[in-house]
């Protein structure tokens, strides 16, 4: 019995370990630099957390790989997944939350949620991204689940305005509670007389809170516009 009171705490260490985020005191992999690029930077509102991103080159622009490290004192972790760009990134006002905004190819974005969670930024929507679940709740809505599937230059962006509740936008919200999503991109085929058509920045608005997206009524009248966007040849 005395044993198997001295073993416990050990037991109880172990498996803490494995229901936690992998951690890593040495980083990156060999023949990963951390980017100069100051725009590819990020600290938390508090400070306590300093986004690193890391490039790994190629001779071959698609063998390029980029990965992103949050370092928060001595302890690294890997924000997931490794990407062939480098990425921009907003957190909310207490720190708790952080959107990455990952270019995939031209005129082309992802994005990823991460929450804090004892301690270390962890993905916040499991086996989707972030634009994953706004683009499933774009087309299952009744006016957009008819909605021609886009082509190209497919685009999910962060709008300004997490440090503040996006009180730019005239909103009265509770901070660190809501994202504003803008959705886009266009057709390969369209009419002679038009130069671009397709979807035009579509907002929905992500709750934190609940993991639901909806539309707010100030939005109602630009997304009926942006279903119909188009560039017309002069």
């Amino acid at each position: 019995m005395p044993a198997f009171c001295r073993a416990a705490p050990f037991l109880a260490l172990a498996l803490t370990l494995a229901a936690s985020p992998a951690l890593s005191a040495s980083g990156p992999p060999p023949g990963f630099v951390l980017t100069d690029n100051p725009d590819l930077a990020f600290t938390s509102p508090d400070g306590a957390t300093r986004l690193e991103q890391y490039m790994k080159d190629s001779e071959d622009l698609f063998g390029v790989k980029w990965q992103v490290w949050a370092r928060r004192g001595d302890q690294m972790t890997e924000l997931k997944p490794e990407q062939g760009y480098g990425a921009g990134f907003r957190f909310t006002a207490d720190s708790q939350w952080l959107v990455r905004m990952q270019k995939t190819g031209s005129g082309e974005q992802d994005l990823f949620l991460y929450h804090l969670e004892n301690g270390v930024f962890v993905g916040a929507t499991k086996k989707k991204s972030l634009s994953d679940l706004a683009w499933a709740y774009f087309y299952g809505r009744p006016e957009t689940k008819h909605f021609a599937r886009l082509d190209f230059h497919i685009s999910a962006n962060l709008l300004e305005g997490t440090e503040n509740a996006y009180q730019e936008l005239g909103m009265n919200w509770p901070n660190n509670r809501y994202l504003v999503i803008g959705l886009g991109g266009e057709y390969d085929k369209h009419p002679k007389n038009t130069v671009m058509k397709g979807l035009g920045g579509w907002r929905c608005r992500y709750d934190l809170q609940t993991g639901k997206f909806d539309v707010p009524e100030i939005f109602a009248k630009d997304n009926a516009q942006a279903l119909t966007w188009e560039v017309k040849r002069e």
